[in-house]
C-alpha cells in the first residue's frame, strides 16, 4: 500500500505523464499507454503486457494510420496473454468479420443474425460489473490528467466518470459516417459490407484524431450523453481497481 501510495504521489508531482487510455472489463479494468498495458482484475490480479508498435511509416498514412491504432488498442483482447477468454476473442473476431459473412445471406436472414452478433457482444461486454468500472476506468484516467491519483486513491477526489476520448464517443462518430458510407455505391456488390466497415473506421479515426487535437468538442457531445447509459457512478473499491492497473503503466513509464 505504501508503495503504490508513493508512485501516485510522485507521479502527481510529474510535470509529464503518458496519455493513457483503457477499457472495462466485466471482471476487472484494461489501463494502456502507447507502450503498456495492465489489465487489474477485480480478484486482485494484475496482468501485464506490452502494446503493439506498428512501423513508423504507417503511422504517417492517412485512414491506415487509424486502422493501425485502433488494431494496437484491441491487442490487450486478441493476443493469446490478453485479458480476454477463448470464447469471448472468437465472438469479438465475430462481430469484426460478421459484416463481410452476412452479404451471403438474403436480406432478412441478414439483419436477423446481424442483431444476434451485436446483442451476444453488448451481452459480453456489459455483463457483470461493468458498467461501474467503465466509470472507474474513466475517473482514474482523470485523475492522472489533473495529478490527483493520491487523493482520488483516499476517496478524498472524485473526478468525472465521463471522458472525451472514450469509446463509447468513437461509436457514436462511426454510427453516421456508417450510414454516409453505406449510400456510397461500390462497383462489386460482394466487397460492399467489407468495404464499408473499413473505409468507415479508418475515416472515423481521422475524425476521432481532429477532435482530439483541435478541439472540436461540439461532435462529442453524442457520444458524452451516451456515457450516462455506458457508465455508472463507480465505488471506491471500483476506483481503486483501476488505479492499479493505473499503478502498473506508470511504474513502467516513469522507470
Amino acid at each position: 500500500m505504501a508503495t503504490l501510495t508513493e508512485l501516485f504521489a510522485r507521479a502527481d508531482g510529474t510535470g509529464f505523464l503518458p496519455q493513457l487510455g483503457g477499457m472495462a472489463r466485466p471482471n476487472g479494468v484494461v489501463i494502456v499507454s502507447e507502450r503498456y498495458w495492465a489489465f487489474a482484475g477485480t480478484d486482485g490480479s494484475v496482468r501485464e503486457g506490452t502494446m503493439f508498435q506498428p512501423p513508423e511509416v504507417l503511422n504517417r498514412l492517412p485512414l491506415a494510420r487509424g486502422l493501425v491504432r485502433l488494431a494496437a488498442s484491441l491487442g490487450p483482447l486478441f493476443r493469446r496473454s490478453g485479458v480476454a477468454r477463448p470464447r469471448e476473442r472468437w465472438l469479438l473476431l465475430a462481430a469484426v468479420v460478421a459484416p463481410a459473412g452476412l452479404a451471403f445471406l438474403p436480406g432478412p436472414w441478414s439483419t436477423i443474425l446481424g442483431g444476434v452478433v451485436v446483442a451476444g457482444l453488448l451481452l459480453t461486454i456489459l455483463r457483470g460489473r461493468t458498467l461501474r468500472l467503465h466509470g472507474a476506468e474513466h475517473r482514474a484516467i482523470a485523475a492522472c490528467e489533473e495529478r490527483s491519483l493520491a487523493a482520488t486513491w483516499e476517496g478524498t477526489a472524485k473526478p468525472t466518470r465521463f471522458s472525451p476520448r472514450c469509446g463509447t464517443n468513437f461509436a457514436a462518430l462511426a454510427l453516421p459516417v456508417t450510414l454516409l458510407a453505406d449510400r456510397t455505391p461500390l462497383p462489386v456488390a460482394f466487397w460492399t459490407p467489407f468495404a464499408v466497415l473499413v473505409m468507415s473506421l479508418a475515416a472515423t479515426m481521422e475524425i476521432w484524431r481532429m477532435v482530439q487535437s483541435r478541439g472540436w468538442r461540439a461532435l462529442l457531445l453524442p457520444g458524452l450523453a451516451l456515457q450516462r447509459l455506458t457508465t455508472r457512478e463507480p465505488q471506491l473499491d471500483d476506483t481503486r481497481i483501476a488505479l492499479r492497473a493505473v499503478a502498473s503503466v506508470l511504474e513502467r513509464e516513469l522507470a
